[in-house]
C-alpha cells in the first residue's frame, strides 16, 4: 500500500467502502481527487451538504431536504400509495412517468436470515396512512426477489383486514424480449400472471 501517506491511505479506505470500488479503483479515483484540489474540495463540500441537509421525509420516508417531500405535497393521487422497498426503486417508478399516485418507502424488506423483520421496517407506518381512510388502493411495488415477495405476501395480509384494494406490480416477459432467451422462473411468472384480451 502507500507509505508514509495516512490521509492518502485513510482516503482510500473510505472509498473502497462504496459499492463496486475495489483497492485499484479506489487508488485511481483517490489520484484524480488529488490532481485537481477544486474538485476535493467540491467532493468534500457536497458530502456535507448532503449530511447536513437530506433526510427522511415524515410521511412517506423517501429522501427529501424538505419535509415533507415534494411528492407528498404535490398535485398527486393521494387515494393511491405505491410502496417500494428504497428510494431507488420509487425514482425507477418516476423516470417512468406512469405513476400519479404517492409513495411509501419501507426501507427494506423482511429477510429472516439478515435479521429483517417486518418490526424493522416502515410496515406500521403504512397501515397507520391506510387506516385513515382516504387510501383506496395500495399498490406493491418491492422487487421480484424471495425477500421482495414475503414482504409483498406479509402486506397483503397486514392490508386486507383494511378494507383497501391491493395490487402488485405486473411481472414477466420484458417487451422487445425473445421468449426463448428468457430464464424459466419468469416465463413461468408471465404464464401465472396471463391476463385475457
Amino acid at each position: 500500500m502507500i507509505t508514509n501517506t495516512s490521509s492518502l491511505t485513510r482516503l482510500v479506505g473510505e472509498l473502497k467502502k462504496l459499492p463496486g470500488v475495489g483497492e485499484r479503483t479506489a487508488l485511481r479515483l483517490a489520484f484524480h481527487l488529488l490532481k485537481s484540489p477544486q474538485n476535493l474540495t467540491a467532493l468534500a463540500d457536497s458530502l456535507l451538504d448532503v449530511r447536513n441537509r437530506i433526510r427522511a421525509c415524515s410521511v412517506c420516508f423517501s429522501i427529501t431536504e424538505d419535509d415533507p417531500c415534494s411528492i407528498c405535497t404535490g398535485n398527486r393521487d393521494n387515494g393511491t400509495i405505491c410502496v417500494v422497498e428504497n428510494f431507488q426503486d420509487l425514482m425507477a417508478l418516476e423516470r417512468s412517468n406512469a405513476y400519479h399516485g404517492v409513495y411509501h418507502v419501507l426501507e427494506g424488506a423482511i429477510s429472516p436470515l439478515a435479521g429483517i423483520g417486518p418490526s424493522e421496517l416502515r410496515i406500521a407506518e403504512l397501515l397507520e396512512r391506510v387506516g385513515q381512510g382516504i387510501v383506496n388502493e395500495v399498490v406493491i411495488a418491492t422487487n421480484f426477489t424471495v425477500e421482495g415477495e414475503a414482504t409483498a405476501l406479509y402486506l397483503t395480509k397486514a392490508l386486507k383486514s383494511l378494507n383497501v384494494k391491493v395490487t402488485r406490480l405486473a411481472h414477466g416477459i420484458p417487451l422487445g424480449s425473445d421468449i426463448e432467451f428468457v430464464d424459466a422462473a419468469t416465463v413461468q411468472w408471465a404464464l401465472q400472471g396471463r391476463s385475457e384480451l
